[in-house]
């Protein structure tokens, strides 16, 4: 390869070394770098003189450049000549210094190469750099900056020079008046000093180990001066933070007396720097590295400096330190790091500064002072150990401080004094309270909520903390256990510590169990020498009110509990073996629980149980009293927590239960009800408990207290001047009358059975009452207290028994009854509407009831208004067996009391309807009635029913008991009843469907005597409904059905012919009743009816239709929907054309009910029969649409539906989807399935015609239609697979469609063809006719079909092969272009279903297939398209003979569609020419035609078009035994194959080697093809071009260099590196890297 051709690619690619796509930069530089460690003199040598020949490139190109010149030198500078390292550090220098300003980028890009070489030749770069670093003369800044970096990325060759360098920089630090000199001065002069330590601490692998730190002394002195009292001033921050960086690294290797002196100024002037800049880690990384220097040498005069110096740092230390920012936390340690080398020397003056910094109350300060001390304890034990005391009392004020954040502080510094042995001392303990309180904290935020501000610290996070330390404290800090035990136990028992109970509970455990296993006597607690601890009894109760709630206090149960079991001997020794046995099972019960899932009123009765054993065991009455006294007065701990305190009112009752003396008995009683708080539900059933447990053992004393209290001044009012407090005290007054009610019911039910009964009258009963008598009777009392509503009870009870017993008198004056009617009636009003707790409804009904026969009679609007409001209040009333929730006022009833007054209040109401009825006993009076209760007939709640059906069930009954038909009248409402009731007869109540029966079985009895028949007059039909009620036991739907059939018949023989519209109607309503039984049944019924009778009500059938179709838009239930149907069937069978004519007049779209009755026409196969014959009809004289104008503005026509094949089409789809329209479509496949599909044909690309009516319903898909129709027909058929393959292949949706339509048919009859074979003659035969159709889109549809048929082999064996091909041939030159084709597509196919028959038309073929090539009118080149495809397909089967001579002729046909635009063509000429090539074998013309595109093929390899692709492997794989070199055949048999993936680079690589060995000869051929690919149309083809050449070059020995034409090849490359597209670019980029 000639030089010029590497050196014009270099040139090439430094052009290209900025492109502006950074994966072609990319490639650019490793091009370059490739070329450069191959060659590195020679194209460092072409870096060079590209940069001195374009002296005015761009900065960044220059980079570029200078950056690539770094890379080759870092890689290969052992490689490279000393000649050229000298050039290279010449033009490096030159480059960086050329210009005076400084341009960082351009320049740093020369100094780095600079450095890269130093690593290696640094004597070289000293003479360069030296030179351009003149006595003197101000250097360049590059200049400097180099030989800093120089410093550090080579030390040990470095260090030697620096001596001479500082000599010479010294004098020009003071000629420097620039900033960025200074600044540059600085860096170097802190880089050299780091360089020197670095030296002199590694002495062992230094070159000259006699370099002393004295050796620079002076010169560092001297450049301190400049930097310290010159440039250390400048308004520059950057430039102050270097000179601070640099003094700081310059302090170390200062003369010691020298630094001395200097300290005066130097500390004030490193600290003012704080103020001056922002970023202080430098400025406290320099000041660290001062005192430092100055401590090591003992400086004397630091002192003096020592005021300021804290009071700098403690500002420091007291900034906010962000750990999302590191330079804020380095600096933090950095200044942590100064208190501790000033503590080593100034220790007291330190500690002293520090406590008294905590004095100051800001949180900043205090928080910076609490973190030095935090660091102190931890870093500098031995000094502070004096100092203990000191800091403890210290500590005390920021323990007082309100900020969060202080207190997270204070806590550290807890922890890490008890870590270094503080809390032993005196005021230890104070710190542990500290603790404690903390771990008590409530919440700051409710669950859910977040703090705004991401640096405050929540309750939540120092509570945590605070849990965290004491844990710590207890299991790490061995020393505190006798700090802590039993101390600790003092915070379980005040009520400010609550919250702190888990963490306390737990540590206390983990202290005891220790101190017990080890048998410590510190274990046992003496109480009377650790006065500060709650007594035995208080902790016991405390712990076991917490048990009480586990959940509570932040899981506080299980804890308590365990720790009640530890402490066990020291709160009485007897309670060691019961607890043992008796807390574990607790603890398990806890563990198992959650919240919610804990049977809180069982774990009440078990801790109770335990208190209870508790005390037998201790069996010490002194003990127990005790427990009762403090239990007592530790009751007002749980002021805010109510249910804590109701259970603690039930251990003092359990725990008086064992205490013997009365006295004290009584005394702890009159405390408790004298101090409770009776305002309070809560706390007084809590107080009425524990009285209620004491009475167990105290009945009698109990009692007393009792009934002693209630005559107490606890019930005097206390007089108010201005009577204002009245109202208060009397409603506190109620309170406690509320209170000692509720103690006498728990005294009821607690007291020995024995002894109560003779108590309930005399005392019971007698107190309650005399509490109640200050009510004045019968006065509406609307209260919330429960007690208060009981009594309301009881007042309203004896009103309505009196009123009761005064209509019983004769003297009662009747003329206010309708007064007192209302008067009733406010009272049912009053009543809760949603619950029955009171006698007041059955007493008021009764009331009425009795009153109703008294004149004077009601009017009309009273007497509906009466039965309103009484069947309202009862009938919506909640079923009897819902329990009611319990409020705060009410208690609830037992069951049999619910039960009797349920009943009694049902009774009274059906007496009142009977009372109501008997004033007028006709159809219109029962009708009256009937109407309060109809609307809850249908309800959705059972027990409403249920009263509704058995309320009508007694009237009916009562009314025919009662009734005499004195003239022939007519039960009017019979049709309307029996409509109304007859659907019950099924409801999913058993009760309702009971009742229901009986309601019929008396109607029709009613009618009966109406009718005229006798009293005893017995029906055998009606009489047979009552052994019904037998079978509507069974909730089996089919036993109902069958009921309601049954019922029906009966109902149809008794029902007079004019009743029957209106009970089919009131059914109607019926199918949407709330219960879908009941829809059901009123379904069946109706059906029965019709079936029996419909034939009479043939002019009712459009408005039957027309209500139906109103109804089922509101039915919901399936069966419902199918019944509808039915009704519709029905019908049909009765008058059918009324039917039909109703349908299919309906307006389009169909909405979803008039479909289903479509549908339900085809359940009956005779029906369906009539109906398909007609539409089938219809569709093949109608024509299936119009041309008309979209508009008369713009040209153009649409194709608009007719009307009334498209209705048809519609109502054929909706019938076919009928399972039972099986039968007839099964017997006229062919016919419907050919129709069909020319309907679907003729309907692609068509409009439905628009509805004025209805604009906004969706427009109807008319070839939607068609197509639905087609797939339910195959369904019908039971054609599974085809449908299969349709659906999989998703055909439906290609047929509708005008773009998809031909691939849609071909989808269908492929699919008929593979799995539908013997219906096919009859379909060919029925689609035949239609090939000859004025409509050319019926004509593209069956072609399409036919033409898809021919490839599959079932027409061969099936005897339709010649019918087809003749078909084909006479649509060759059909008018259509699409037909014709489709015709060539269908003769192409042969190939595929019948390859033995290709020869018998070979002729015929290979006319059809080359004239097709040559269309004319073909715009779309689609018919070109398919004949190179077909012709594809039927070479495969032709013989030899037939085709020989037209191989080169067919070739050189294909030859130019090869780089066609078009995508499928390119992929069918490519597939053409692989099917040819079993022709052309042993051919040498053919050989030379495969090489002629062997190139095109392989660059097609990355064509954009996946089809493209696989065409391509497969032409190059079946192509390959012709190519002549068994490497490369095997090489595209085995990687070429369609599925897998290829590597192209590699696949390329490797085949231009074989290129190379076996046809040497045609390299120059080969490689004059690609290069015409690089102006191909594809940048996919461009890029592989490019690639293809670099591999060729890569793989080429020297030898056959002379194959190429070098400069043919450089210049496309170059070229490409111009391309539009950047991976072109970067593949020629790539293959430059390869010129070498």
């Amino acid at each position: 390869m000639d030089d010029t051709d590497v050196e014009q690619v270099t040139l090439a690619l430094l052009d290209a070394a900025t492109d502006k796509d950074s994966e072609v930069q990319e490639q650019v530089r490793k091009s370059m770098l490739t070329l450069g460690k191959q060659q590195p003199d020679r194209v460092l040598a072409m870096c060079q003189d590209y940069l001195l020949k374009h002296p005015k490139l761009a900065v960044s190109h220059r980079v570029v450049i200078l950056q690539t010149i770094e890379l080759i030198v870092g890689c290969r500078i052992e490689a490279i000549s000393n000649s050229r390292i000298k050039s290279i550090i010449s033009l490096a220098s030159e480059e960086m210094t050329r210009s005076k300003e400084v341009i960082p980028d351009w320049q740093q890009a020369a100094s780095n190469i600079l450095v890269a070489v130093g690593n290696k030749h640094i004597n070289d770069i000293m003479e360069e750099i030296l030179s351009k670093f003149q006595p003197g003369l101000v250097p360049h800044f590059f200049v400097v900056q180099t030989l800093a970096n120089l410093s550090d990325s080579n030390v040990y060759g470095m260090v030697p020079f620096l001596n001479a360098i500082l000599g010479t920089m010294l004098p020009m630090l003071g000629m420097a008046k620039q900033d960025n000199m200074k600044w540059v001065f600085s860096s170097a002069l802190c880089h050299f000093s780091d360089s020197i330590l670095e030296y002199l601490a590694n002495l062992d692998k230094a070159p000259d180990p006699t370099v002393r730190k004295d050796t620079f002394s002076s010169e560092i002195y001297a450049a301190f001066e400049v930097l310290f009292n010159t440039w250390l001033q400048s308004r520059e921050s950057k430039l102050r933070l270097t000179v601070a960086e640099a003094v700081g690294s310059m302090s170390h290797l200062m003369a010691s007396d020298k630094l001395e002196e200097q300290i005066p100024k130097l500390i004030p002037a490193i600290l003012s720097l704080y103020k001056k800049n922002n970023e202080h880690y430098v400025i406290s990384k320099s000041l660290c590295q001062v005192l430092d220097a100055s401590l090591n040498m003992g400086s004397r005069v630091l002192e003096t400096q020592l005021d300021s110096l804290l009071f700098a740092l403690h500002q420091q230390v007291s900034a906010p330190v962000d750990y999302s920012n590191p330079p804020t936390v380095k600096n933090h340690n950095e200044v942590l790091r100064c208190f501790s080398l000033l503590a080593n020397t100034f220790p007291d003056r330190l500690v002293m500064f520090v406590l008294q910094k905590l004095e100051n109350s800001n949180e900043r300060s205090r928080v910076g002072s609490l973190a030095v001390l935090r660091h102190l304890i931890n870093s500098s034990t031995s000094i502070m150990e004096s100092k203990k005391l000191l800091i403890l009392a210290s500590i005390r004020q920021p323990m007082a401080d309100h900020s969060n954040k202080v207190k997270k502080r204070v806590v550290q510094v807890i922890s890490a004094m008890a870590h270094h042995g503080y809390l032993e001392l005196e005021g230890g303990e104070l710190l542990v309270r500290f603790i404690v309180q903390h771990c008590a904290l409530p919440d700051t935020y409710q669950r859910g909520q977040k703090p705004t501000d991401p640096e405050e610290v929540t309750n939540e996070a120092l509570r945590t903390m605070c849990d965290n330390t004491l844990h710590l404290l207890t299991t790490t800090v061995g020393r505190l256990a006798d700090v802590l035990w039993p101390k600790l136990l003092y915070y379980l028992t005040p009520a400010q510590y609550s919250n702190a109970t888990t963490p306390l509970c737990k540590s206390l455990i983990v202290l005891g169990t220790k101190k017990k296993n080890n048998q410590e006597p510190s274990f046992n607690i003496d109480f009377t020498q650790e006065v500060n601890l709650p007594s035995p009894q208080t902790l016991m109760i405390r712990l076991l009110v917490n048990a009480a709630f586990p959940f509570h206090g932040r899981g506080h149960g299980a804890p308590s509990l365990s720790l009640l079991q530890i402490l066990s001997i020291n709160i009485h020794p007897n309670t060691e073996i019961l607890w043992e046995k008796e807390i574990p099972p607790l603890l398990s019960v806890i563990e198992e629980s959650t919240s919610e899932s804990l049977d809180k009123k069982h774990w009440d009765e078990k801790l109770l149980k335990l208190l209870s054993k508790t005390l037998d065991t201790i069996d010490d009455d002194k003990w127990v009293c005790q427990l009762a006294v403090e239990a007592t007065r530790y009751l007002p701990t749980y002021n805010t927590a109510l249910e804590e305190k109701s259970f603690l009112y039930r251990c003092i009752g359990v725990t008086l239960q064992q205490c013997f003396n009365k006295e004290l008995v009584k005394k702890q009683l009159q405390e408790i009800l004298l101090t409770a708080r009776h305002s309070d539900a809560i706390e007084r059933e809590g107080v009425a408990m524990g009285v209620g447990l004491c009475a167990n053992s105290h009945l009698e004393g109990t009692l007393a207290k009792l009934e002693e209290f209630g005559k107490s001044d606890a019930f005097k009012k206390s007089p108010s001047i201005f009577n204002l407090l009245k109202e208060r005290n009397d409603v506190e007054v109620e309170k406690v009358k509320s209170t000692l009610i509720l103690c006498y019911g728990q005294v009821a039910l607690n007291a020995p059975p024995e002894k109560i009964l003779t108590r309930i009258d005399q005392d019971i009963l007698r107190c309650i009452s005399k509490h109640f008598n200050t009510k004045v009777l019968g006065i509406k009392v609307e209260t919330k207290d429960l007690t208060m509503k009981l009594s309301l009870v009881q007042s309203v009870g004896l009103i309505a028994r009196a009123i009761r017993e005064c209509v019983k008198k004769q003297g009662y004056v009747f003329s206010r009854k309708q007064e007192l009617i209302n008067v009733m009636l406010d009272f049912i009003k009053a009543e809760p509407a949603d619950v029955l707790r009171t006698p007041v409804r059955h007493l008021v009904m009764t009331t009425c009831s009795n009153l109703m026969p008294l004149d004077p009679a009601l009017s009309e609007n009273e007497s509906h208004d009466l039965l309103k409001v009484c069947v309202n209040s009862v009938m919506s009333l909640p079923p009897e067996t819902s329990t009611p929730e319990k409020t705060k006022e009410e208690e609830i009833l037992d069951p049999k009391q619910r039960k009797d007054l349920y009943r009694d209040t049902f009774t009274a109401l059906q007496e009142l309807l009977k009372s109501v009825l008997t004033k007028d006993p006709t159809p219109d009076g029962l009708q009256t009635v009937f109407k309060h209760i109809e609307s809850r007939l249908g309800s959705e709640h059972d027990h409403e029913r249920e009263r509704a059906v058995t309320a009508v069930a007694h009237i009916l009954a009562n009314f025919l008991d009662n009734l005499t038909v004195k003239n022939m009248v007519s039960f009017h409402n019979l049709g309307s009843l029996l409509g109304r009731l007859s659907p019950r007869c099924s409801d999913p109540h058993p009760a309702v469907r009971t009742a229901a029966v009986d309601c019929i079985y008396t109607l029709l009895y009613i009618q009966l005597r109406y009718e005229g028949f006798s009293l005893d007059y017995k029906d055998e039909a009606v009489d047979s409904l009552l052994p019904l009620k037998d079978q509507l036991e069974n909730p089996d739907h089919s036993v109902l059905y069958k009921t309601c059939s049954d019922l029906t018949k009966v109902m149809s023989k008794r029902l007079p012919q004019e009743q029957l519209s209106t009970l089919v109607f009131v059914l109607f309503e019926g199918l949407v009743d709330s219960q879908t039984n009941c829809c059901r049944a009123s379904s069946v019924i109706l059906n029965t009816l019709l079936k029996n009778r419909g034939g009479g009500l043939q002019d009712q059938v459009p408005q039957m239709l027309e209500v139906l179709h109103a109804r089922l838009q509101s039915v919901t239930e399936e069966q419902v929907r199918v019944a509808a149907g039915q009704t519709v069937l029905i019908l049909a069978s009765q008058h059918l054309q009324t039917v039909i004519s109703t349908l299919v007049n309906q307006p389009l779209p169909y909405d979803s009910w008039i479909s289903e009755m479509w549908m339900a026409l085809g359940a009956d196969p005779i029906v369906a029969n009539q109906i398909i014959e007609m539409v089938m009809e219809k569709l093949l004289i109608m024509a299936p649409y119009v041309d008309k104008k979209e508009s008369m503005m713009r040209g153009g026509m649409t194709k608009m539906a007719t009307n009334q094949p498209l209705a048809m089409t519609c109502g054929l789809k909706e019938l076919l989807l009928n399972g039972q329209s099986q039968e007839p479509a099964v017997s006229m496949f062919p016919q419907l399935f050919s129709c069909l599909t020319v309907r679907l044909g003729a309907s692609v690309g068509v409009y439905a015609p628009r509805d004025n009516h209805n604009k906004n319903a969706t427009p109807i898909h008319v070839a939607g239609v068609a197509a639905d129709a087609l797939r339910i027909l195959l369904a019908r058929a039971q054609l599974d697979e085809v449908m299969k393959r349709l659906d999989e292949d998703n055909a439906w949706e290609a047929m509708k469609e005008q773009n998809t339509h031909i691939t849609g048919v071909t989808l269908l009859a492929r699919a008929m063809a593979k799995h539908a074979g013997p219906r096919l003659p009859a379909i060919v035969e029925c689609l035949c006719p239609s090939l000859n159709n004025i409509y050319e889109c019926q004509r593209i549809t069956v072609t399409a079909f036919f033409s898809e048929l021919l490839n599959h082999h079932v027409v061969t064996e099936l005897m339709l092969i010649d019918v087809l091909m003749n078909n084909m041939m006479e649509r060759i030159s059909d008018p259509c272009c699409t037909v014709r084709m489709l015709a060539v597509r269908g003769l192409g196919n042969i190939a595929e279903g019948s390859p033995e028959k290709v020869n018998k038309y070979a002729k015929e073929l290979l006319a059809a297939m080359s004239s097709g090539m040559e269309e004319k009118d073909d715009p779309g080149k689609l018919i070109t398209l398919e004949a190179m495809s077909g012709l594809s397909k039927v070479l495969l089967y032709l013989d030899k003979k037939n085709v020989h001579l037209l191989v080169v002729y067919i070739f050189m046909k294909i030859k130019p569609f090869l780089e066609s635009d078009n995508d499928e063509i390119r992929c069918a000429s490519i597939h053409l020419m692989g099917n040819l090539s079993k022709f052309g074998s042993g051919e040498a013309v053919f050989k030379d035609q495969i090489h002629n595109v062997l190139v095109s093929l392989l660059l097609h390899l990355v064509d954009p078009n996946p089809h493209v692709v696989k065409a391509c492997k497969y032409a190059m794989r079946v192509c390959a035994p012709v190519v002549g070199s068994e490497q490369i055949t095997a090489m595209f048999q085995n990687h070429l194959h369609e599925d897998k993936s290829l590597h192209y680079g590699e696949f390329i690589n490797d085949l231009t080697k074989y290129l190379i060995q076996d046809f040497p000869g045609m390299l120059n051929f080969y490689h004059i093809s690609v290069i015409q690919f690089f102006k191909s149309n594809w940048h996919e083809v461009r890029a592989g071009a490019a690639m293809f050449i670099g591999f060729l070059l890569g793989n080429l020995p020297e030898e056959h260099l002379s194959h190429l034409n070098m400069g043919t090849i450089t210049k496309g490359l170059v070229m490409l590196l111009q391309d539009p597209d950047p991976v072109v670019r970067a593949k020629a980029a790539e293959a430059m890297g390869h010129f070498h």
